[in-house]
């Protein structure tokens, strides 16, 4: 099959890549559209130390696996427990101990024609949702997992900082729980999309800071994480989104002596980011910048990797 492959120094479009090694309760599927997102471009920084085929936002169609999920339009969870130990048993295989992550960690991942995916990590995806929608499902799971976190009411300040794609999500879902919440960017036109949504929105450059109840951390950079805390409440809560290759230098004394609650923040549910799809609550198309096909995919990484990017999107077959 063909596939981009990352050896830990360079990224290949290798066009007859063997296809995937099937596990017992794996399905075979083929990609319809993969996602480039900001923590694909850590790997290529060093994340994770992963080696082999990145890539973990889907969608597609199964074709071998099952008899009742065959032909199935789906997208999939990314983290594959072991099902078998403490976490996985109590329904957190997210945080099992010995799970791989699509094209994250141990797992090869959705730049390619094929991939394969444990079927419990399955969700069919409901007519009237597009393939261009569908592939924003695991970014949208993320942003809605805050709200499984943290309890928001329409009488606290909640801040987003940074307008990249997950800031531009998170933005959109906070504001439908009711919160009253200002997106914090540096690009005018990203800051547009969520405009229309009636998002406040602020250029950081013009932005005249006042500490918020609740701040989200999405700019992926040590700068923005030193902003984000210094605009928490004293008692506030800081939700940190970001995953970034390296170490920050960062003082930790003002979570202690404000009283911060951190709380990260990674995957989250796929059953309501489908229904917010499917109901056309939140906008996602407007966050594509283009589509390349796979043999494109190089291109289409530096694209991505441009401060000024949105999605970019891999048509794979």
């Amino acid at each position: 099959m063909k596939a981009i492959h990352w050896d830990g120094s360079s990224a290949k479009l290798n066009p007859k890549a063997p296809g995937p090694n099937l596990q017992p309760d794996d399905v075979l599927i083929q990609v319809r559209l993969a996602g480039i997102c900001a923590t694909d471009l850590q790997i290529f920084r060093g994340y994770m130390g992963f080696r082999g085929i990145p890539g973990h936002e889907f969608v597609g169609d199964v074709i071998e696996g099952p008899l009742e999920w065959l032909g199935k339009h789906v997208v999939g969870e990314i983290s594959f427990g072991c099902g078998k130990c403490e976490a996985c048993k109590r329904g957190m295989k997210r945080h099992c101990p010995y799970r791989r992550v699509l094209g994250i960690d141990g797992a090869d991942g959705t730049f390619a024609e094929f991939v394969a995916v444990p079927v419990a990590n399955l969700h069919v995806v409901p007519g009237g949702i597009s393939d261009e929608e569908a592939v924003f499902t695991e970014p949208l799971a993320a942003a809605l997992e805050i709200l499984e976190q943290v309890h928001l009411t329409p009488a606290q300040s909640v801040l987003v900082l940074g307008d990249g794609k997950l800031g531009l999500l998170c933005a959109q879902v906070l504001s439908l729980a009711g919160a009253s919440v200002t997106l914090i960017g540096k690009h005018e036109g990203k800051l547009e999309i969520v405009r229309a949504h009636g998002i406040q929105t602020a250029l950081q450059s013009e932005w005249q800071p006042a500490p918020a109840d609740v701040v989200v951390e999405a700019t992926g950079s040590e700068p923005g994480l030193k902003l984000a805390l210094s605009m928490t409440k004293p008692r506030g809560t800081l939700v940190l989104k970001s995953t970034i290759h390296g170490l920050h230098n960062l003082a930790l004394a003002p979570l202690v002596i404000n009283e911060v609650t951190v709380v990260g923040s990674r995957c989250g549910p796929f059953p309501p980011a489908l229904c917010l799809l499917s109901q056309k609550r939140v906008t996602v198309t407007p966050l594509i910048d283009k589509i390349y096909p796979l043999s494109e995919g190089l291109q289409a990484i530096s694209h991505a990797a441009r401060p000024d990017a949105l999605k970019v999107l891999l048509r794979c077959s």
